[in-house]
């Protein structure tokens, strides 16, 4: 996509190429938090709390589709190969990841936030990511 100084900061971050990539990090995080959530409840709460266990995905999210454009993650470049694209995933994943633990520390969303919560979230989630890019670019592209 070719840039000119007419383009918004946004349209210069997003590229039709890497639609892709939106469900795959989408996917990458919510089944990463998914097991989480079933290694501290159970696969029934799923089913019988399904606003808890939103709850829990919904803040990262947030967090990861506000910061992943804004850093570049699903820019021209992110969709050529995995070289390019995991590098803007963990780029991402910081800010994204620090927009979820505010967002899930405020009143807006239960659970609070621990330290040992974050740095196991934020390592999980962050490999979650890595990996189903890696796989992405291995399988598909």
């Amino acid at each position: 996509m070719a840039t000119s100084g007419s383009e918004s900061f946004l349209a210069r971050r997003i590229d039709a190429a890497a639609a892709p990539l939106v469900a795959v990090d989408v996917l990458a995080l919510s089944a990463t938090l998914t097991v989480g959530v079933v290694n501290h409840h159970s696969v029934e709460y799923l089913s019988a709390e399904p606003v808890g266990w939103l709850l829990t995905l919904v803040p990262f999210l947030v967090g990861w589709l506000v910061a992943a454009p804004l850093v570049g993650a699903y820019s021209a470049g992110a969709a050529e190969s995995a070289k390019a694209a995991i590098p803007l995933a963990i780029r991402a994943w910081v800010p994204g990841s620090v927009i979820g633990f505010a967002l899930r520390a405020s009143p807006l969303f239960a659970g609070g936030f621990e330290l040992v919560f974050g740095a196991v979230v934020f390592v999980t989630c962050g490999v979650g990511l890595v990996a189903l890019r890696w796989l992405f670019f291995r399988t598909v592209r």
